[in-house]
């Protein structure tokens, strides 16, 4: 089985995660792709800029990439791989722009500004590095498809176009929250259909919200199931699951 598993930044800090992500590998195919947006608005901060947000995504500006590259590309996406190396896992970390891993189109400049959605993906350098036993760890930036220049693009999106790319099964959006909470309680499965309503009645909103997006983009594309939880989702059947109707799980 081939599964994409984006952790978001403060799951990162759960110290169970690395184990988690040892135990898939041992079973599946694995492509990480990994957040750290609490990171890197703290640096924001330090350095006098205003961390802005819109519909759950980072607005993203010219000056703003820099720090989004140093923080994303350099210290979060080192820190894990090196975290995921003392587990015993062979693993490489890449940045979408690596040769042209990820190129996305800016569609909408005005309220988000330098971020982008994916519509490449170079599926076949993941598939030489999962052949050669490594696992990708992935930070969510892109090439522009038409100039070249860099984008950000939300984890959650860059996580579900590779998911699509590379016809995985499973797609694991892993959070620091235990799935999708409807009236105080976690929803074990949601179709597309139920998704929408929820994100409609603002039952999820921000974060939640723009994850049951990318979940819908990656389900309409093909991938199986996606798996929205905490930690504990990695390797169990934890979370909420959406499919295109909950029959398919």
């Amino acid at each position: 089985m081939t599964r994409v598993i984006k952790v978001g930044g403060r799951a990162q800090n759960d110290p169970g995660l690395a184990a988690a992500i040892r135990e898939a590998v041992a079973r599946d195919r694995v492509i990480v792709v990994h957040g750290g947006g609490d990171e890197v608005s703290s640096v924001q901060r330090r350095l006098g800029m205003t961390p802005r947000f819109h519909g759950g995504r980072r607005v993203t500006t010219v000056e703003d990439l820099d720090v989004v590259r140093m923080v994303l590309s350099g210290t979060v996406n080192k820190r894990l791989v090196a975290s995921f190396v003392s587990a015993g896992l062979s693993c490489v970390g890449l940045s979408g722009e690596d040769d042209g891993l990820l190129r996305a189109r800016a569609t909408a400049r005005e309220s988000l500004g330098e971020v982008g959605e994916p519509t490449n993906v170079n599926a076949r350098l993941l598939e030489v590095l999962i052949a050669a036993r490594f696992v990708p760890v992935i930070s969510p930036l892109a090439r522009d498809e038409d100039t070249g220049a860099t984008l950000n693009v939300n984890g959650d999106d860059a996580a579900a176009a590779i998911a699509v790319a590379i016809g995985a099964d499973e797609l694991a959006l892993v959070a620091d929250v235990p799935g999708v909470i409807a009236n105080g309680e976690v929803v074990p499965e949601l179709d597309l259909e139920q998704a929408t309503a929820l994100v409609d009645a603002g039952v999820a909103r921000d974060g939640m919200a723009a994850k049951l997006e990318a979940a819908r983009r990656a389900v309409e594309r093909g991938v199986a199931r996606v798996r929205i939880g905490n930690v504990a989702a990695i390797h169990s059947t934890a979370g909420t699951v959406v499919t295109l109707s909950p029959t398919a799980v």
